[in-house]
């Protein structure tokens, strides 16, 4: 009989760590290869990990609701084999400093298992991958990581806590924040009278109140958008465009297109056509800042927040938009629209975003200002599309006529991207839409 090792397996390029949302599969239960065991989240998208040995389940090294690196021993599951080996995904192994959590998951006396724990820790102390990048992002120190109170599994630093220690770090004075002036971790605390506004004691609950907690997923969206601002200087501009040309061409053809193709086309891909063009002229909108470095992006991957029935909202990646045509796009848009209503998108699908574009006009309203989708730098809303009486210039003159107006607008990280380029970019994507050619095909 032989042991084998479930690992977290790894789920996209920037996600270090996930939340065990449900096991399947309990100790003494038979599995089959590929067959379900649990299901995790990220905060991107939903996953199952499945088998990958047939055999029995014999230990679980988690529970529910706990966070797990990635790259760590989930489960255990005893084959028939005659040696003990571990089974790993098929994507690449975790680095080192993500195994560190494999010694807590199942502490050992050996020496050489205590030593793949990061040097500079410094300490017994166990950080995920993601803590430990947000602390070096925000400026802080191990030893002041040290003092930060736990509350995950076994006093362990989540994000969560490095974020809300973060926030109550930047309201404390300068001074207080060299930590070798202070004679205990304890002392690292925000006194009672500096405690930010969203720590404020709650508001009282009367008989026709109703107080729900936020799902899973709506607390990983706010920290984000909370997270957004506090990175990012954000900055909105806006503008209108005639797209009288664009709807009319598409009542004109949406029929045949269905027909031709077996999809719907709606705006979206056109708007996106027109994003990608104009990015090409401006690649600095397509990138994003680490440090005081700017990394532009030569893949130009799009972004589209998407609804979902639950109200949440989640945006799926259009891959190499700029290598797609216009039927290509339409395909790509319904394909991941239909998933993330489903709940079917995969953890690549939510991945490698370099742009996003939303589309408040859906609901009705005439335009918004996004917040930005870290770590990229822009992200361009479009407004419902009215008809309006607008001012028309002809070769006889002006004159008053009935338009497709929409409004855009755009906000942008003001740290890299200025509001000259930020004018630039949006004004160039108005007139994409504004200059559609009405005999086009498809």
């Amino acid at each position: 009989m032989a042991l084998v090792d479930l690992i977290m397996p790894k789920l996209g390029e920037s996600i270090m760590e996930a939340t065990i949302l449900k096991w399947h599969k309990q100790p003494g239960d038979s599995v089959s290869l590929d067959e379900t065991v649990l299901e995790i989240a990220t905060d991107k998208v939903d996953s199952e990990v499945p088998s990958t040995s047939a055999g029995v389940i014999e230990e679980i090294l988690w529970k529910v609701n706990d966070v797990v690196p990635i790259g760590s021993v989930i489960a255990r599951i005893r084959t028939g084999a005659a040696e003990t080996v571990t089974s790993t995904p098929s994507t690449p192994p975790a680095p080192p400093v993500q195994q560190a959590v494999v010694v807590d998951s199942k502490p050992t006396p050996a020496p050489q298992t205590r030593q793949v724990v990061p040097q500079q820790t410094q300490t017994n102390r166990f950080y995920s991958p993601l803590v430990l990048n947000i602390a070096a992002s925000e400026g802080v120190s191990m030893s002041e990581l040290e003092s930060v109170p736990g509350t995950g599994n076994e006093g362990r630093v989540t994000k969560k806590d490095i974020l809300q220690y973060v926030a109550q770090r930047q309201l404390r004075p300068a001074a207080e924040l060299n930590t070798n002036n202070l004679p205990a971790p304890v002392e690292m605390r925000v006194p009672i009278s500096q405690i930010a506004p969203d720590l404020s004691p709650a508001p009282t609950v009367n008989g026709n109140t109703e107080v729900m907690e936020m799902d899973r997923m709506r607390k990983l969206i706010a920290d984000h958008m909370v997270r957004s601002k506090q990175t990012s200087p954000h900055v909105t501009s806006f503008t209108e465009a005639d797209v009288t040309n664009l709807v009319m061409w598409r009542e004109k053809c949406k029929k045949e297109f269905e027909k031709r193709e077996r999809t719907k086309i709606t705006f979206t891909p056109l708007f996106i056509e027109a994003i990608v063009r104009c990015i090409k002229k401006f690649p600095l909108i397509n990138s994003s800042l680490d440090g005081y470095n700017i990394h532009i992006k030569k893949d130009i991957n799009i972004g589209m927040a998407t609804a979902l029935p639950s109200g949440n909202l989640i945006v799926p990646v259009i891959k190499n938009a700029d290598q797609l045509n216009l039927v290509g796009l339409t395909k790509q848009v319904n394909q991941l629209a239909d998933a993330a209503r489903n709940g079917k998108l995969k953890a690549d699908d939510t991945q490698g975003g370099t742009f996003t574009l939303t589309n408040v006009g859906t609901f009705g309203s005439l335009m918004g200002t996004p917040i930005i989708n870290q770590p990229q730098v822009a992200i361009l809303a479009v407004g419902a599309i009215k008809k309006r009486p607008v001012v028309v210039e002809t070769p006889a003159g002006d004159s008053i006529a009935i338009r497709h107006m929409m409004y855009l607008s755009m906000s942008y990280d003001h740290r890299i991207v200025d509001g000259s380029l930020g004018a630039t970019f949006l004004t160039a994507v108005a007139k994409e839409l504004e200059n559609f050619d009405p005999e086009r095909d498809f």
